[in-house]
């Protein structure tokens, strides 16, 4: 009867232990995936493959828009598959250095009139480098129709600016390079080294304060902006060896370039708010999110988070070195951020499957 009763209380443990286990079994996979949605990481590859990324815009339907600077814009699904076939090849896009085609963005009523936005750089004259806007209609999974907005904004191999956004006031913004071309920022005449403002058909706003495009001027070479939730424009520019900047942006005024870098001060320049010092960030896109600017960096390899706090900045780095040069981040749908790779620009060192588009959770910072 005793071997009974212990058998039986073997039994009973060993079923007991094996239960135990299996409750204690990962319910989930933590390998890194390359499109889940799901995952538990702070951090997923969400689609690779690209040839230098420059902006990243999001569809109403959960799909992104992608340009390269070489003239085509891509298109990667809401589960990350990229598509082999461009949706739009620009047969005019003049990609020489840091030329080419940047930015995108959508029209704010983009589910009605399917309009998206391009800058890019073209030639005129010869071999006279210029920058312009046109819009396309979206429609079929193509690009069409395509309508001039601005142009004859000046260009060069280096400099040309190149973002471009809708903001909260439903006007166009348009950050423009001094074309290698330092005087060209401080001439309120000209289209360059500038943050310009137009309607959604390019003309000039009726408040811009200089009675053309031009928003705000003495520009070197402006990358990103985005606005914070109460309407601040900031702004992120690269400077000259070194000495790169976060400025809040306001209408009609200097911003220095090229006669006031770094901390330098001059009545009646904007100082930055922050800038790098000795240090090179080479700031690119710029998005808001929480209290916080995210922009990344370039030669800086690092996503940059600087905090709000009233008109001044508390910087963090996050990812320094490990995803290489960073040329966007924008907020996705799903309130994540999401960060192109720009290692095949020339300056990198890109890995078998760059560029790439990073997912990452901003909870988990």
């Amino acid at each position: 009867m005793k071997k009974v009763f212990v058998l039986i209380v073997l039994i009973i443990l060993a079923i007991g232990i094996y239960s135990f286990s299996k409750k204690k079994s990962p319910t989930f996979d933590k390998t890194v995936s390359s499109s889940s949605n799901n995952s538990q990481e702070a951090v997923n590859v969400f689609a690779k493959g690209l040839e230098v990324p420059w902006a990243l815009v999001f569809l109403p339907n959960g799909r992104l828009l992608v340009t390269e600077r070489k003239g085509m814009v891509k298109l990667v699904t809401a589960d990350g598959q990229l598509q082999d076939t461009p949706i739009l090849a620009i047969p005019d896009v003049k990609q020489t250095g840091e030329s080419g085609l940047h930015g995108i963005t959508l029209h704010p009523d983009f589910k009605n009139n399917q309009k998206a936005y391009l800058y890019y750089t073209y030639s005129s004259d010869g071999d006279k480098s210029l920058n312009k806007v046109v819009s396309y209609k979206f429609e079929d999974g193509k690009l069409t129709e395509p309508q001039m907005i601005v142009e004859n904004i000046p260009g060069a191999v280096f400099h040309d600016g190149g973002r471009i956004k809708f903001g909260p006031d439903g006007y166009l913004y348009i950050t423009t390079g001094d074309a290698l071309n330092p005087s060209f920022a401080q001439d309120k005449n000209s289209l360059a080294g500038k943050i310009l403002r137009v309607t959604d058909e390019g003309k000039p706003v009726s408040g811009n304060p200089f009675g053309n495009e031009v928003f705000s001027f003495g520009h070197r070479n402006p990358q990103g902006i985005a606005w914070d939730a109460d309407g601040n424009l900031w702004e992120t520019e690269h400077g000259q060896s070194a000495q790169d900047e976060v400025n809040l942006i306001k209408k009609s005024e200097n911003y220095g370039w090229p006669d006031v870098r770094g901390s330098q001060t001059k009545e009646g320049i904007s100082s930055p708010i922050i800038q790098s010092g000795s240090d090179t960030w080479a700031p690119a896109g710029l998005a808001y999110l929480d209290g916080s600017l995210f922009f990344a960096g370039l030669r800086g390899q690092t996503l940059f988070e600087a905090k709000i706090n009233g008109e001044k900045l508390n910087l963090i780095k996050h990812f320094e070195k490990e995803f290489g040069r960073i040329r966007d981040v924008i907020v996705g749908p799903d309130n994540m951020l999401y960060i192109s790779t720009s290692n095949r620009d020339g300056r990198g060192s890109p890995a078998e499957d760059d560029d790439k588009i990073i997912r990452i959770d901003p909870a988990k910072l």
